[in-house]
């Protein structure tokens, strides 16, 4: 058979023609296909899984719950010692699952909703590429399209070690009905640290394994110093520079052992936090010509656009940052370019993120490291350390670090680091702030808000 007869006897196969196909129904996916579909394209959403990927279902969403009955079980712990005829509580983990859960269910139907109400088809079905067009689901099942979204973000991975089958990842943890005695933690990233600071905080005593000199490596040095403190205070123990060499059962729990054969204390449970993968195995890039790289990220320029024309890729599944607001931000504005005729692109420049540890931290810029390096000694900083007034009462050692980094002789901010209570929520403003080309003098300009943690922003010397 020619390639023509066989191209013919494909189509014959076809069983849906779109404007746009979405394969992934995580964050960025859905924001795609519900933009696209505001702009009057016909849509069809490929997800095998739950909706919302893994940000709703084994991400952002659930962390943040656990995050928030960690938060409330520190403050019954401080309210004891302020005075309050408290006793000391301890999460009953069925009891706050069931909430968690209910919360999830509800984004679950908020999601199917709007997808029935903008008309968009969608497939319960993995989607694997076939050409530039042609999508195959599940059952033989061809879509065609003129536009192809890829969406399907990442997953965790273990290091390659013996015994690696006795710790879970972070998707496991979302599965636990209980706080294990004792956990260890392999990994110094925004994962590890988040769940070592909810695991001690609801009971457990935790132990984090990092292969590197500190945590959070990519966060400024000086402030991920002082949280690592803050740690050791909570009750986590640290090891740095740590080589794990294999993963040894024993009595209903695990012992990591180092990569010079010395066998450590038996933990209750182990998790792995040492990274993710992009989902493109069985994509079928190949078919379809879409280049990725060594590590499986499809490779995309700085509009989301693949080296295939009409083939697209936002989110988890790129080498961009792993941000779930950057993903859904970086699918609207590609279908406002693709559907709206509007000339929006997404400004990957200093976007703000914060990680959930106990007590939170966030950057938005360069570090002190990065600016110097970029500037040199036109680069000054300035720091606020200080205990928040809650913690000053219980007379609780936790300490907070606000940093700027400025640069020139306007003292232009390029960077802000804050660790400490409520950083998640103070960085949003200033960040915008920041965008907008702020100065030292600006904040100092500013009449601050006393007594709280953010007036300490605007009152550095």
């Amino acid at each position: 058979m020619n390639h023509a007869a066989a191209r013919d006897d494909r189509e014959e196969t076809v069983q849906g023609h779109f404007d746009l196909i979405v394969i992934g129904g995580g964050s960025g996916g859905l924001a795609g296909a519900f933009r696209a579909a505001e702009h009057g394209a016909r849509v069809a959403l490929l997800e095998p899984h739950l909706l919302g990927g893994t940000c709703v279902n084994v991400g952002c969403v659930p962390k943040k719950a656990m995050w928030l009955a960690a938060e409330v079980g520190n403050r019954l712990k401080l309210a004891r010692t302020l005075g309050f005829d408290a006793s000391p509580a301890k999460l009953d983990w069925p009891t706050f699952l069931v909430h968690r859960q209910r919360y999830i269910s509800n984004i679950h139907d908020s999601y199917r909703r709007r997808l029935d109400a903008a008309g968009i088809v969608t497939v319960a079905s993995r989607g694997q590429l076939l050409d530039a067009n042609t999508v195959l689901c599940g059952r033989g099942a061809h879509l065609r399209a003129e536009r192809i979204l890829i969406a399907t973000g990442g997953h965790p991975v273990k290091p390659q070690i013996p015994g690696v089958e006795l710790g879970g990842t972070s998707d496991d943890f979302f599965q636990w009905c209980a706080a294990p005695e004792r956990v260890a933690i392999f990994g110094a990233g925004y994962i590890a640290v988040e769940l070592a600071g909810v695991l001690q905080a609801l009971g457990s005593r935790v132990e984090i394994f990092a292969r590197g000199p500190r945590l959070l490596s990519e966060f400024d040095a000086e402030v991920s110093e002082q949280l690592a403190e803050d740690y050791r205070q909570a009750g986590v123990h640290l090891n740095f520079g740590y080589q794990l060499g294999r993963v040894q059962s024993v009595d209903g729990g695990v012992r990591l052992c180092d990569a010079d054969g010395a066998i450590g204390e038996r933990f209750d449970a182990l998790l792995f936090a040492t990274g993710r993968r992009a989902n493109t195995a069985q994509l079928g890039l190949e078919a379809a010509g879409v280049a990725a790289d060594a590590n499986g990220y499809v490779l995309v320029d700085e509009l989301h656009a693949t080296n295939v024309a009409n083939i697209h890729a936002v989110g988890d599944v790129t080498p961009n940052l792993a941000l779930t607001p950057l993903a859904i931000a970086a699918a609207r504005r590609l279908m406002d370019r693709l559907y709206g005729g509007r000339e929006a692109r997404l400004d990957q420049n200093d976007v703000p993120t914060v990680v959930f540890s106990h007590p939170p931290i966030g950057k938005v810029g360069l570090t002190e490291v990065e600016a110097r390096a970029q500037h040199g000694d036109d680069v000054h900083v300035y720091r606020a350390g200080f205990r928040p007034m809650l913690y000053a009462l219980a007379d609780v050692p936790q300490r907070s670090l606000f940093k700027l980094v400025c640069v020139g002789d306007a003292r232009r901010v390029i960077g802000i680091h804050l660790m400490g209570e409520a950083a998640d929520e103070i960085l949003q403003g200033f960040a915008v702030a920041m965008k907008r080309g702020i100065t030292l003098e600006d904040l100092r300009d500013t009449v601050a808000i006393h007594p709280t943690s953010a007036e300490e922003v605007v009152l550095m010397r």
